[in-house]
């Protein structure tokens, strides 16, 4: 058709013979392209820079390190003191009333604001530098503190039920019902501000010890206004509501116990979030000279990640050039993967026609073929 016709004048090279002129041929476009693909790339890594100033420098890590645990330590201490207060006014209402539910409420409540102790010195023990025995430093410490946490809520369980079938088997009349009720909305408000707070910090600076801590807490709050029921209960002369709410909460208690073991465990086990796997795949591929990518393994240590990666780069590489490429994809991942300071990258070159490197690992459980990482 007309509009697909192109008229050459006098001297202008056909287009058969443009890689002879001004063109290029097929293999040079792609060059061209690729090359094209690779300074934009550049460009917006150089963006990502300018829009978010940082550094890699080891000072700045443990900066960012004493930061997290700066948040977490004001975390802690703000909560223990709105619990230390809910908690005193209770007690005071326990004193005067003798609800068992509200002291089932008021044990947890002191149980909740007591595990801050063992946090806060978890956070204290972490700002420690590594060293030669201790070669990643003292992270794990908050681990520890989550055993401790997770003891004491069973703990508090087991208290709450015995002084509950106590009441069971003895019953007493209960006193100033307005003032128990009073206390247990105060002891809802606390808790639940304190639930948010210990919450949405732990997962922000990355601590399941203060997760499972926020967790505790909202729990805490919701037995507070199920107490409600136990003197509702007591008003319209049903004199087993008290006991029967305090076990109430000990079953309560046993829920959360689920899920703050629950959290610790996966903690100590190592256990990451397959999304962040996902995601650090997806950066080391996103990396110029990585053509492929084996095993990435992550963990956390205290509420940081540190990584391990296996990348696959041509075979013509130098030294240097391999190392280039390891250091951009450390950088790649420090980017893109939260909470993540560290990365061991491992390079793999391109299967060749001579012997696998690998071979010698093989009855040590070594390394795979890097023909297998080409993923």
């Amino acid at each position: 058709m007309e509009g697909n016709q192109h008229a050459h004048a006098p001297g202008h090279p056909h287009p058969s013979d443009h890689h002879q002129g001004h063109g290029h041929t097929p293999e040079e476009d792609g060059q061209l392209r690729r090359s094209a693909g690779a300074r934009l790339k550049r460009l917006r890594h150089g963006l990502a820079h300018a829009m978010t100033p940082h550094s890699h420098e080891a000072a700045d890590k443990v900066d960012a390190a004493m930061e997290t645990s700066g948040e977490g330590m004001r975390t802690l201490w703000i909560s223990l003191a709105v619990l230390g207060a809910t908690t005193v006014v209770q007690a005071l209402i326990v004193a005067l009333s003798g609800s068992v539910a509200l002291l089932g409420d008021t044990i947890h409540n002191a149980t909740d604001a007591l595990t801050a102790v063992p946090l806060g010195v978890a956070f204290l023990l972490g700002r420690r530098a590594a060293n030669r025995r201790y070669t990643y430093g003292y992270g794990r410490a908050e681990d520890l503190a989550g055993i401790l946490i997770v003891a004491a809520i069973a703990a508090s369980a087991v208290l709450a039920a015995w002084v509950a079938v106590d009441r069971l088997l003895d019953p007493r009349d209960i006193t100033h019902l307005w003032a128990v009720s009073a206390a247990a909305l105060t002891g809802f408000v606390g808790n639940e501000w304190v639930a948010r707070y210990r919450i949405r910090t732990g997962r922000k600076i990355g601590s399941a010890a203060l997760v499972a801590d926020g967790l505790h807490a909202r729990t805490d709050g919701f037995t507070s206004l199920a107490v409600l029921l136990g003197s509702g209960g007591a008003a319209l002369g049903w004199s087993s509501a008290d006991p029967v709410v305090g076990l109430l909460i000990t079953a309560a208690i046993l829920f959360v116990l689920k899920d703050a073991a629950r959290e610790v465990y996966r903690r100590l086990m190592d256990s990451v979030d397959p999304a962040l796997v996902a995601t650090a795949e997806n950066a080391l591929r996103s990396v110029d000279g990585v053509i492929g990518i084996g095993a990435v393994r992550m963990r956390w240590i205290g509420h940081a990640l540190r990584a391990e990666a296996d990348i696959v780069v041509h075979a013509h590489l130098t030294v240097v050039q391999a190392h280039q490429l390891a250091v951009a994809a450390e950088h790649a991942l420090i980017h893109t993967v939260p909470r993540l300071t560290a990365a061991t990258i491992h390079t793999d070159h391109a299967p060749t026609t001579g012997p696998d490197p690998h071979s010698a690992l093989a009855h040590h459980g070594g390394r795979p073929d890097p023909a297998g990482a080409l993923r």
